[in-house]
C-alpha cells in the first residue's frame, strides 16, 4: 500500500461559491489538481521514493562531513560561493538576470565575509539575498503570511515587476483575470496553467501555512518537495512565486539538515534542468493527488544538487591553495580583484578591455597590470585568444 499523505485542511465555508469541485464542473475537461474533489490530500508511494530517499540523506551526509572538515573561513568561502549562485540561479529560472558582483557583494556583506571592493548596493538584489538568507538561517521560525509578503515585498521595491506595476506584500487579487501561466507570442498563447481565484487565497494559504508549520511527515526531505509543489499551485503572489516557493522549499530542507549553511544549490540545479522541471510541474497541475512521479524528480534533482557540491568545495580548496601560493607575492587591489574573478569561474575570456571595465582603470593601466602579472608566471597568454589577445590562470607547479 502507498504512503497517504492528509493534510488537516478546514471545509470550505459556501460550498456552492468557493469548493473547487463546482468550479471543476464549470471548466468542463481543464481540470488542474486544485479543482480535485480531494484537493489538497497528497498521495505518494513512499516505497518507490525510499531507495533514492536514502541516496539524498548519505549524500548530504557526506557533504556534511567533508564540509566538517573545512576551517571556518574555506566554510564562510563556499557558503559565499553557493549562496551569490543560489540568488542568481533562482532569478534566472524566470527568465531575471542579476549582476553577480552585486549579488556577490550583497552575500558578502550580510555575512560579513571580506571580499575585496564591493560592488554598489541594489535594493532589489538586496531584497532577494534577505530572503534565501531567511529562508536558510531561521528556518526555525514559522511560516507566516506577514513573513512571505515580507520577502514579497522586499523583492520587488519599487512596486514594479519590470515595468509592469504590480501588487506587492499582498495576495494578489486577480483584478486583470485569472492568474495564468503562458507562453507564446500574445496573439496564441499556450495556457499551461490557471490558478486557484484570488478569492479562495486566504483559506488556502492558510491551510499551507499551518501543513507547514504543524503537520508531521515521513520525510522532512518529502516535506520540502510537497511545500514547493503546493506553494506554487496555489500561486499567492502576482509575481515571484516561483522564487519564494523554493525559499519555502528551503526553509523545510534546512529543517531536514538542522543547519544554518548550505553548501549545495537546488535553485542551480533546477535552472540547469529548467525545461524537465516546467514540464513536471505542468503534468503534475493536471494530474491527480498521486503526487509520486514528482517527488520522484525532485529527490533526483536534489540528488544531483547535493553530489554537485563537491565542484564547488574542490573550487573552494582550489581557490584558497592558490593564495596560500601566492601570499608573499605584492599585488595591488585591482589585480586581486581580478584574480579572484578568476579563481569564481570568470564567463567568457579575459582581455585586457575587460580588466579595465571591471577595475575601471584606463587601458593602458589595464595592460600594465596584466604584463606584471604575465611576467611573475602568475598569469600566461590563452591558447584560443582568437582576434583578442586573453589570459588566464597558469596552472601552479
Amino acid at each position: 500500500m502507498p504512503d497517504i499523505h492528509r493534510t488537516s485542511c478546514g471545509e470550505y465555508i459556501d460550498p456552492a461559491v468557493n469548493n473547487p469541485h463546482n468550479l471543476r464542473m464549470k471548466r468542463g475537461d481543464k481540470t488542474y489538481i486544485w479543482q480535485l474533489a480531494d484537493w489538497p490530500h497528497w498521495t505518494y508511494n513512499h516505497l518507490r521514493l525510499t531507495p533514492l530517499l536514502a541516496q539524498v540523506h548519505q549524500a548530504q551526509g557526506h557533504l556534511s562531513g567533508r564540509m566538517h572538515d573545512l576551517g571556518l573561513d574555506l566554510r564562510d568561502q563556499a557558503t559565499l560561493r553557493v549562496l551569490t549562485e543560489d540568488v542568481l540561479k533562482t532569478s534566472e529560472i524566470e527568465g531575471e538576470i542579476l549582476n553577480p558582483d552585486s549579488v556577490r557583494s550583497s552575500v558578502a556583506r550580510r555575512l560579513g565575509i571580506e571580499i575585496g571592493a564591493l560592488a554598489p548596493a541594489d535594493r532589489h538584489v538586496d531584497g532577494v539575498v534577505d530572503m534565501v538568507l531567511d529562508a536558510t538561517r531561521n528556518h526555525d521560525s514559522p511560516l507566516t503570511a506577514e513573513r512571505l509578503c515580507g520577502w514579497h515585498a522586499a523583492m520587488f521595491p519599487t512596486g514594479h515587476s519590470g515595468l509592469r506595476k504590480i501588487r506587492v506584500g499582498a495576495w494578489r487579487d486577480d483584478a486583470q483575470g485569472p492568474m495564468q501561466v503562458v507562453s507564446g507570442p500574445l496573439q496564441r498563447q499556450a495556457v499551461h496553467y490557471e490558478a486557484p481565484p484570488a478569492r479562495l487565497l486566504d483559506v488556502e494559504m492558510t491551510d499551507f501555512m499551518q501543513w507547514f508549520n504543524i503537520d508531521p511527515q515521513n520525510d522532512p526531505v518529502i516535506k520540502a518537495g510537497l511545500a514547493h509543489l503546493w506553494f506554487v499551485t496555489i500561486h499567492p503572489f502576482e509575481d515571484g512565486n516561483g522564487r519564494i516557493a523554493r525559499a519555502v522549499g528551503d526553509i523545510a530542507l534546512a529543517r531536514a539538515e538542522t543547519a544554518t549553511q548550505r553548501y549545495y544549490s537546488l535553485s542551480a540545479q533546477i535552472q540547469h534542468e529548467r525545461k524537465e522541471y516546467y514540464d513536471r510541474l505542468e503534468a503534475t497541475q493536471k494530474g491527480a493527488m498521486d503526487v509520486t512521479g514528482w517527488l520522484e524528480w525532485f529527490l533526483g534533482c536534489l540528488l544531483r544538487a547535493v553530489q554537485g557540491a563537491d565542484a564547488t568545495l574542490s573550487s573552494v580548496l582550489e581557490k584558497a591553495g592558490f593564495w596560500r601560493h601566492w601570499s608573499g607575492m605584492p599585488m595591488n587591489d585591482r589585480q586581486i580583484r581580478i584574480l579572484n574573478r578568476l579563481l569564481d569561474g570568470f564567463e567568457g575570456k579575459l582581455t585586457s578591455s575587460k580588466w579595465a571595465a571591471i577595475a575601471k582603470c584606463s587601458q593602458d593601466t589595464a595592460l600594465r597590470d596584466i604584463t606584471d602579472l604575465v611576467e611573475r608566471n602568475i598569469l600566461m597568454r590563452s591558447q584560443a585568444s582568437g582576434r583578442s589577445t586573453s589570459y588566464e590562470l597558469k596552472p601552479l607547479d
